[in-house]
């Protein structure tokens, strides 16, 4: 297949792509390197850089070189500065998304996977949380996702439009040779890969008043490798009849803040120093997916269930960045 993947450069987009091209697949990556590098980019995958609200770029783009199906990363991503300028997130993923749609449309693109959010439901009435659950983002970060899965749904019905969109949890791991390298990071995992190597002189916990097991959030981690599979898993079933499919993507396991420290620490075998600090605005105490619904009708399952195995394939490459 030919494969258009927005933000191609960054974390998730750029595993992906080297996913898409060991299995000969065709790809274009297409970004505009805000919060990435050109290096970022597989070699082996042809580049522009542009950016998703420009729709003239877009459109010349999908014209000259017809995708089987188009995967959209590009966004951004904190929902801590979402609560602060929520106006960026608003016109950067949903916005911009609306642009890419309508690019789509225009040059005869019908099939889209959409990188979307657990942040969708904001704080669960149960757990693990299940693909109908109340949707009630309590950040713009998961608004501005929501209000893109809203656009698709009603594209799809008036144009027939085919997607997936995939709400999921926290993602870390690495894969051979790529891992997680955010510009400035604010992800938990290397946050605290950092203070291992010294490069930080500890990591914020932020809030120990949630009413979990140790007071801290908990949390759902995925593999990036496993994500990326469950991704390719879903544009492949686009083919078919389907023409909507939602699905959470998840490990199903929860673990607190404290816990992935401990896990560094076995891991890594070195101190980790805490600082507590106070609760961030938005954080939902919970999130914890159920993903039995893509592994029934999509035979997707995660080859790293272990939390350790994650934080090990995580710490192996930044050990290897900065050494």
């Amino acid at each position: 297949m030919k494969i258009l993947v927005t933000g191609g450069a960054g974390y998730i987009g750029g595993t992906l792509t080297r996913l898409l091209l060991s299995q000969g697949h065709s790809v274009t990556v297409y970004d505009n390197l805000c919060h990435s590098k050109r290096l970022a980019v597989d070699a082996k995958a042809e580049f522009v850089e542009g950016d998703v609200a420009d729709r003239a770029l877009l459109e010349k783009t999908l014209s000259q070189r017809r995708f089987d199906g188009v995967m959209h990363f590009a966004a951004l991503i904190e929902a801590g500065e979402s609560m602060k300028r929520p106006e960026i997130y608003f016109r950067n993923n949903t916005a911009a998304s609306l642009t890419l749609l309508e690019a789509m449309l225009a040059t005869g693109h019908d099939r889209l996977v959409f990188s979307s959010t657990a942040a969708c439901y904001g704080e669960p009435e149960s757990t693990p949380i299940l693909e109908d659950a109340k949707l009630d983002p309590t950040n713009p970060y998961g608004e501005s996702k929501l209000l893109v899965e809203q656009m698709l749904r009603w594209i799809n019905l008036s144009h027939g439009f085919k997607y997936a969109s995939l709400r999921y949890f926290n993602v870390a791991g690495a894969i051979e040779g790529y891992g997680e390298a955010h510009e400035p990071e604010s992800h938990l995992i290397p946050l605290i890969l950092d203070v291992a190597l010294g490069r930080r002189a500890n990591i914020k916990v932020f809030g120990r008043d949630y009413p979990t097991k140790d007071g801290t959030c908990i949390r759902d981690y995925i593999h990036v490798r496993d994500l990326a599979e469950a991704h390719l898993l879903a544009l492949n079933a686009l083919s078919d009849a389907k023409s909507r499919l939602i699905y959470n993507i998840g490990n199903g396991q929860g673990f607190t803040v404290l816990e992935v420290i401990e896990s560094v620490r076995r891991v890594t075998g070195r101190p980790i120093a805490v600082e507590e600090c106070p609760r961030r605005p938005g954080d939902p105490a919970v999130l914890v997916a159920s993903s039995e619904k893509i592994k029934a009708e999509l035979g997707w399952k995660p080859r790293f269930a272990e939390l350790d195995q994650v934080v090990a394939s995580a710490w192996e490459w930044h050990q290897k960045r900065y050494a």
